[in-house]
């Protein structure tokens, strides 16, 4: 039986590309086609929205913008309609603060959509409704505003993020019932943003109210002093680090810092002696599903000011407002679990008994 022939198959070269290698001088050599650059990410689009407080000057955005640039948040930017407006230090000054609006008014007429076009923020960080509880304006009005502009910035950008303030105290001269109108509204924010807020969406209360005075941190009973200024921007930076952290579109954003069932923080002072105490802040994860990082806001009362730390990591701003992360091994919390961390500050003489200012936001796992 005649044997079968087995050939091996002939490698087949391009015409063209063989003759291209014949035509190249000697020693020449073909180099690999260059790959693609890869497009740098689009930085984070922040609007500061509000009335005078956030935008004439609002000195606080400078603050709160140096401050994320100096902890390496520098993929921002900072957007709005209007300019900077000074403040004494190079910043993104960008925003949409408006002086003397109402935010009803913002809402009746509209005005909010043609400014998110042109901007196209994707995290609105907003203080707004101070001129319409001076107006005696009804808080559920306000409220019905604050809706209306939520499914505004969701028509823009359905991602949108949104933090919202507690406003900070109000006690001009000239109304006397400001102060507690400021009360009332605030204590109806809550209950509105679990309401509002989605996953996709998320609207996140950040208290600036709690340890704010109308006597040392405005200069006319309304707006903000320097000392003012920088407690606003210590109040923000967290909750706005922690979208930052958690990047857009994240269902598992920051829980609400104002809402007791996301994430509590208690303070008590350990001991005392002339001069300082040692203090210890605990924070509770009250909601139904495991944290893996959370955030701590202490503002110590009478210019006490912390100096050591264990159990976190401390950062300071100029207030001697505090804020802690949490240490490595720490941050991850089962629902209902909690963890602690110490610390001592030093007082000035004239300080009455240790006491201090505390809030927390979480990370969901």
């Amino acid at each position: 039986m005649r044997g079968t022939r087995h050939c091996s198959p002939l490698r087949i070269v391009p015409l063209l590309a063989l003759l291209g290698a014949l035509l190249l001088p000697a020693g020449t050599t073909l180099a690999p086609r260059a790959a693609a650059a890869t497009p740098a990410a689009a930085p984070v689009r922040v609007m500061p929205l509000g009335d005078s407080i956030t935008g004439s000057p609002g000195c606080w955005r400078a603050l709160l913008w140096n401050r994320l640039q100096s902890t390496g948040y520098t993929d921002i930017d900072f957007v709005g309609t209007l300019g900077p407006q000074g403040c004494g230090q190079s910043h993104d000054g960008d925003n949409e603060g408006h002086g003397g609006e109402l935010v009803t008014n913002v809402a009746d007429q509209n005005l909010l959509p043609g400014r998110l076009a042109a901007t196209l923020p994707d995290i609105v960080v907003m203080h707004f409704g101070t001129n319409d509880v001076w107006s005696s304006v009804a808080p559920d009005r306000i409220l019905t505003a604050y809706s209306k502009l939520v499914e505004q910035m969701r028509a823009s950008n359905p991602g949108m993020r949104i933090l919202v303030a507690r406003l900070i105290p109000m006690n001009p001269s000239s109304c006397a019932a400001c102060a507690q109108r400021v009360v009332d509204f605030n204590a109806r924010i809550p209950d509105w943003a679990r309401a509002t807020s989605t996953s996709r969406s998320p609207v996140t209360v950040v208290d600036q109210w709690t340890g704010f005075d109308t006597a040392t941190d405005t200069y006319d009973g309304v707006h903000p002093s320097a000392s003012g200024d920088e407690k606003i921007a210590a109040r923000w930076y967290p909750a706005l680090a922690a979208l930052l952290d958690a990047g857009p579109g994240d269902p598992d954003g920051p829980t609400d810092p104002g809402d007791p069932a996301g994430c509590t923080a208690t303070f008590r002072a350990v001991s005392v002696w002339q001069g300082g105490y040692q203090g210890e802040v605990t924070v509770t994860n009250g909601s139904s599903s495991a944290v893996s990082a959370w955030t701590a806001t202490v503002a110590p009362a009478d210019g006490a000011r912390i100096g050591q730390l264990w159990n976190g990591t401390l950062t300071t701003g100029a207030d001697g407002t505090a804020t802690v992360t949490n240490a490595s091994w720490n941050g991850t919390l089962a629902p209902g679990a909690s963890a602690a961390f110490g610390f001592i500050a030093g007082t000035p003489s004239t300080a009455g008994a240790p006491s201090a200012d505390v809030s927390c936001t979480t990370r969901a796992d």
